[in-house]
């Protein structure tokens, strides 16, 4: 897709200020103040499941740590008065350069919570990538939210694909993202250890729990049962899946072992937008990617929720983006900082995206949680661009960095 097929800006991609914030939003002053917040909101399976990682945690501490490696170096006296932080990506503009990474079940953390991180990013000027395992149907989300990215959970199973692919196509949209790093399901203990399940199991627990979050009891959950039913899960096929209670999940979410690169050339074949491979840490697979046709890559580990001891992204940058050519390469797992932002995109990386905590501000804050979250991240990488001695995005490289 080129860049003279889109216009370059419209006005509901335009970044605008988010309205002034409630008094509670107004003490979130970062994006981990977010994750307290919602430990206190949410119930314990529920924050378990969106804060927990894979068996011991090493990918998901090695994530935050990786940037801890490199120290900024920056210049000094220059003229950083002509700020700007807009990025052009895949034919279109937009205003900061991170997204809303894909997050399953995020209409547990909050009403309409695919809905609501889609909108957010829609008004604010940034992309958002709804998850195969949202609850939401991928067609609703994107009638409130145009522009949004499909991110999707494939079997290896060639009917199954080519329905949800023109399923897809279909809605209108123009960006697919394959996730292409759980050919099984993970080892999250810490899924066990808190209480939730899949399927989701009732138990005096369970019921504790959402009692004693009122707020979450009421303004999430009995409010989505009363006004939607039972939430399934809606875009992991070309039809409806099974209610997050139901027992036929767990078979719903088997058989993606087969996947290969031959899938990923048949999708190619039939997807006329831009496909994006998500899940890439070898610099081999970003070659195989280039050469099956992807428009875009995008450096992941799952945000530690698959292979426990997996690279972090960051590490993996340089070596994939020296095999990835020309093809846009993005990262997404542990970024919390605008500094954490500038470092990836120092080393090679064109766009970053950003889970939990966006995740948190909406379970905190619902839409504006999410508009003040995005507004503390974009200030943060203008206030680093300035200090750094930059005017623009692309004099970020690695002679601003140092091994720290």
């Amino acid at each position: 897709m080129s860049a003279s097929s889109l216009p370059a800006t419209t006005p509901a991609a335009t970044a605008r200020p988010a309205d002034r914030p409630s008094r509670a939003l107004a003490r979130m002053l970062s994006l981990d103040d977010f994750e307290a917040a919602a430990r206190k909101r949410l119930p314990r399976p529920i924050f378990g499941y969106v804060a927990g990682a894979a068996e011991d945690n090493q990918s998901l501490r090695a994530n935050r740590d990786a940037f801890g490696r490199y120290a900024f170096q920056p210049r000094v006296l220059v003229d950083v008065s002509r700020r700007s932080q807009h990025i052009e990506l895949f034919g279109r503009r937009y205003e900061s350069p991170f997204g809303i990474a894909p997050m399953g079940i995020s209409a547990l953390s909050a009403y309409r919570g695919d809905i609501v991180l889609a909108r957010a990013a829609h008004e604010q000027g940034i992309p958002a990538i709804l998850s195969g395992t949202a609850l939401i149907a991928l067609e609703d989300v994107i009638r409130e939210a145009p522009g949004t990215w499909f991110q999707a959970y494939l079997p290896g199973d060639p009917a199954r694909i080519d329905a949800l692919v023109a399923r897809a196509a279909r809605a209108g949209y123009e960006t697919l993202v394959l996730t292409v790093d759980i050919p099984v399901s993970a080892n999250r203990e810490n899924n066990v250890r808190t209480g939730f399940s899949t399927p989701l199991k009732p138990s005096l627990r369970l019921a504790w729990d959402g009692l004693t979050r009122p707020r979450w009891l009421a303004g999430t959950f009995l409010r989505t049962l009363l006004a939607h039913g039972m939430p399934h899960f809606e875009n992991s096929f070309a039809t409806r899946g099974a209610p997050i209670v139901s027992a036929s999940v767990l078979r719903d979410f088997s058989a993606r072992d087969h996947l290969n690169w031959q899938h990923v050339a048949r999708i190619r074949a039939q997807w006329r937008g831009t496909l994006i491979i998500k899940g890439i840490l070898h610099p081999q697979d970003a070659r195989l990617a280039r050469e099956h046709g992807a428009d875009g890559i995008i450096v992941s580990n799952h945000g530690g929720r698959q292979l426990d001891g997996a690279i972090p992204p960051l590490r993996a940058l340089p070596g994939v983006v020296a095999e990835a050519g020309a093809m846009p390469v993005m990262m997404d797992s542990g970024v919390r900082r605008g500094g954490d932002v500038l470092k990836a995109l120092a080393l090679g990386a064109r766009f970053v995206f950003v889970g939990r905590p966006f995740n948190y501000a909406a379970a905190v804050g619902g839409q504006a949680g999410v508009a003040h979250a995005i507004g503390l991240l974009r200030a943060e990488v203008d206030r680093n661009m300035a200090m750094l001695g930059i005017n623009r995005l692309d004099e970020l490289d690695a002679s601003l960095l140092a091994a720290a």
